[in-house]
């Protein structure tokens, strides 16, 4: 089966998340877990949290996605917005118990003018200050598209900062199709041999989650544009061969095309149809 959801509000909590995904056609889902522009993080209800955990079960949901706001840099040059990235990193991850063994996602950062190396290094130290033994849940460094100076425009950068995490057990990688593409990995004309460099390089165990997006912008861009499935410069045939591709079939992926929950639904109706599911 392909777990297929997309990016849903929390503001109604996490059970009204659980079957709204299911409304839409979804065996799972991502979310904020704080306002995305902001720092703000509303109060957990555990009883909300042990309903999801319950109908997720009950309904053969695939793990699901948490994702860090926007604003947050974790190798940033101002120091008040290393301590606010890590200030909520460390909050996230402890309220991401409440749902245990699913992921966290983060955008890797910018330099800002460090460079990449300084950055790097900045994010693995920010990891080794927060990532605990007894965590279930499992940290995504996510592919970026290299605009500015991001860091994770490559795999290789990537590497680095795992290879620099001291529980580098606790880490894994989330795919975007927009940006690595944006970035010059060809997933439309070598999808093989992007997936034989990731594994190189990372390794295909550590790929988790998948961000299934279309690109508004050219091939090598740099530009982190995404588009609704088959309407931008990927393709519908392109992303048709990367949800049937082996490596690739059981991951969960979650739509963050620009769309009401509508378009997400006939989406996922869309890939289901490709995956002969519907």
């Amino acid at each position: 089966m392909l777990n297929i959801g997309a990016h849903l509000s929390s503001s109604k909590g996490f059970l009204h998340m659980g079957k709204e995904a299911v409304s839409i056609g979804g065996n799972t889902f991502q979310f904020f877990t704080r306002n995305p522009r902001g720092g703000k993080a509303k109060d957990i209800d555990p009883a909300d949290a042990k309903a999801l955990n319950d109908f997720m079960a009950e309904n053969g949901f695939a793990k699901i996605l948490a994702h860090a706001p926007y604003t947050l840099n974790p190798c940033a040059k101002d120091e008040k917005i290393l301590e606010f990235a890590l200030m909520a990193m460390e909050d996230d991850l402890k309220r991401m118990e409440y749902v245990p063994g699913n992921y966290y996602n983060f955008h890797p950062g910018s330099h800002v003018g460090q460079g990449a190396e300084k950055g790097i290094e900045k994010i693995a130290e920010l990891l080794n200050k927060i990532l605990k033994e007894e965590q279930t849940t499992t940290v995504l460094l996510e592919t970026m598209s290299g605009k500015g100076s991001e860091v994770g425009r490559s795999f290789e950068e990537l590497r680095a900062i795992i290879d620099r995490t001291e529980l580098s057990d606790k880490l894994g990688v989330c795919l975007d199709t927009c940006h690595v593409y944006s970035a010059g990995y060809d997933i439309v004309s070598n999808l093989d041999g992007v997936l034989e460099e990731f594994d190189r390089v990372i390794g295909l165990q550590r790929l988790k989650a998948i961000h299934l997006n279309d690109s508004m912008m050219p091939f090598a861009s740099n530009k982190d544009r995404h588009e609704k499935i088959g309407k931008g410069t990927i393709g519908l045939e392109a992303i048709s061969r990367f949800i049937c591709h082996d490596a690739l079939k059981d991951i969960p992926m979650f739509l963050e095309t620009p769309n009401e929950l509508s378009g997400y639904k006939e989406e996922i109706s869309l890939l289901r149809g490709i995956r002969g599911e519907n």
